[in-house]
């Protein structure tokens, strides 16, 4: 990837973490692309969902000032879940997928700036929309 490709990467992954209301870090591997498209059609506009480069990534975040909350959770393959819409219904959705497909693991996240573990997610999810 040339340079001025990976700047434009890092820019536009900082301004979704500022614009997005969160952001949910999965692990991904051994999912099929199939898979992965019923994912991103089960999150039915309350989020999109991206694969990213950890080195980039680990840039976005310290530039979007979310370090402390994402940085530890960027090790291996990671995918993230930017949360435009309904929180509840984004995490509804990414655990009920991870339920009926284990290989997608929710290795944390963060909401309006403040960390979220896996089962705070989980615990977010079965809420009321």
């Amino acid at each position: 990837m040339a340079n001025a490709e990976k700047v434009a990467a890092v820019t536009e992954l900082t301004e979704r973490f500022k614009d997005s209301s969160g952001a949910v870090l999965t692990e991904y591997r051994g999912l099929t692309v199939a898979q992965l498209a019923e994912l991103r059609k089960s999150l039915n506009g309350h989020a999109t969902f991206a694969v990213v480069k950890n080195t980039l990534t680990k840039i976005a975040v310290n530039e979007a000032g979310l370090d402390s909350q994402l940085a530890s959770l960027l090790a291996g393959p990671s995918a993230i879940a930017f949360v435009d819409g309904d929180v509840v219904e984004a995490a509804k959705s990414l655990r009920d997928f991870a339920k009926a497909n284990p290989l997608l693991v929710i290795k944390g996240g963060v909401l309006d700036g403040k960390a979220m573990t896996p089962p705070e997610i989980i615990k977010l999810a079965d809420l009321e929309p």
